[in-house]
């Protein structure tokens, strides 16, 4: 089965009533929790960005409760899962600055529990890697934006 392009769908959904795009909602929200948790923010949390942040950054700060005294691979693996967090929770929202900010304030997290970076090339990596997807995303924002994260970044190790 072919899927139908973006015009296509829009259109479709454009004819039909209100009681079908509800349906069609909840019948989508039943098949994956990535399709339940978009929802759930663009009906719920999209109008307090802020709340939506700071609720990230809870979830970031459960994450690196767990880092404590491990091995430098179980910590490898423990950072991998808590930046696919992160990303999952940056492409739901379509704020450029919550990207930015999520990633700044990982990278301060990574900085300061004490990750052995210097120990291990695919930690290091990973961490030049969210450095550089920071300067990615502010590269494409407002000058005054730009200039305000760019003194976050020099911050940064």
């Amino acid at each position: 089965m072919k899927a139908a392009t973006i015009k296509e769908i829009k259109s479709a959904l454009e004819t039909m009533s209100n009681d079908d795009l509800v349906s069609f909602n909840l019948r989508l929200a039943r098949y994956k929790k990535e399709n339940k948790e978009l929802l759930t923010y663009l009906l719920f949390e999209s109008f307090d960005e802020i709340g939506y942040v700071n609720a990230i950054k809870s979830e970031i700060d459960a994450g690196f409760n767990e880092l404590k005294d491990f091995s430098v691979y179980i910590i490898k693996k423990k950072l991998r899962k808590i930046i696919r967090l992160a990303s999952k929770f940056i492409r739901y929202s379509s704020v450029d600055t919550t990207e930015v900010e999520i990633l700044i304030y990982l990278c301060q997290k990574i900085n300061e529990s004490k990750i052995p970076l210097e120990k291990s090339t695919v930690l290091m990596n990973l961490y030049l890697s969210l450095k550089k997807k920071i300067i990615t995303a502010i590269d494409s924002m407002h000058e005054d934006l730009q200039y305000d994260f760019n003194l976050q970044i020099k911050k940064l190790v």
